[in-house]
C-alpha cells in the first residue's frame, strides 16, 4: 500500500504542476497576446486552441490526473496518517474542484459559446470581451489550485 500511496502522490505532484504551468501560461501570456490583436483574429485562434486541446496529449494528463486525485483521496481516508492525509485531501479537493470541475462548469461553457461566434461584429466584440475577462479570471483559479494541489501532495510525501 505504501509504494502505491508514493507513486501516487509523485504522479498527482507531477500531473498537478504540468496542468498549472499550462494554465499559466495561459494566464500570464497567450490570453494578453489574444487581447492585442484584432477580436476575429482572437476568436479564430482560441476556437482554433479549444479545438485542438481536447484532442492533445493533454487531455491524456488533465483527466488521468483528476483520478488520480479521487484515488488518494480515498487512500488518504482509507489509511489516515494525521497530516499527510489532510494535504493529500486538500490536494485532492483543490485539483478536482477548483482546477477540473471548475473547468467543466465555467471554462468550457465559455468555450462553447464564443464556437458558435465568428467574425468582428458588435456581438462577436462583446462576446470577446466578456469572454477575454471571464475566462481568464477562472483560468486564474484553476491555475492557483492546481499549483497549490501540487504542492499539496509534495509536502504529504514529504511528512509520510
Amino acid at each position: 500500500m505504501q509504494i502505491v500511496l508514493i507513486l501516487s502522490l509523485v504522479a498527482a505532484a507531477i500531473g498537478s504542476g504540468l496542468v498549472a504551468g499550462i494554465f499559466f501560461a495561459f494566464s500570464t501570456f497567450i490570453m494578453t497576446a489574444f487581447s492585442r490583436i484584432p477580436v476575429e483574429q482572437a476568436i479564430a485562434a482560441m476556437n482554433s486552441i479549444n479545438v485542438t486541446i481536447v484532442r492533445s496529449p493533454f487531455m491524456g494528463l488533465f483527466v488521468p490526473t483528476a483520478i488520480l486525485c479521487l484515488v488518494i483521496a480515498v487512500l488518504a481516508v482509507i489509511d489516515w496518517r494525521s497530516g499527510a492525509s489532510l494535504l493529500m485531501l486538500a490536494g485532492a479537493a483543490l485539483y478536482v474542484l477548483a482546477s477540473f470541475i471548475s473547468t467543466i462548469v465555467f471554462n468550457v461553457p465559455m468555450n462553447d459559446a464564443l464556437a458558435k461566434v465568428s467574425g468582428g461584429g458588435t456581438e462577436a466584440t462583446a462576446l470577446w470581451t466578456t469572454y477575454l475577462r471571464d475566462w481568464t479570471w477562472w483560468n486564474h483559479v484553476r491555475t492557483i489550485a492546481s499549483l497549490l494541489a501540487s504542492v499539496a501532495f509534495v509536502r504529504a510525501l514529504m511528512i509520510l
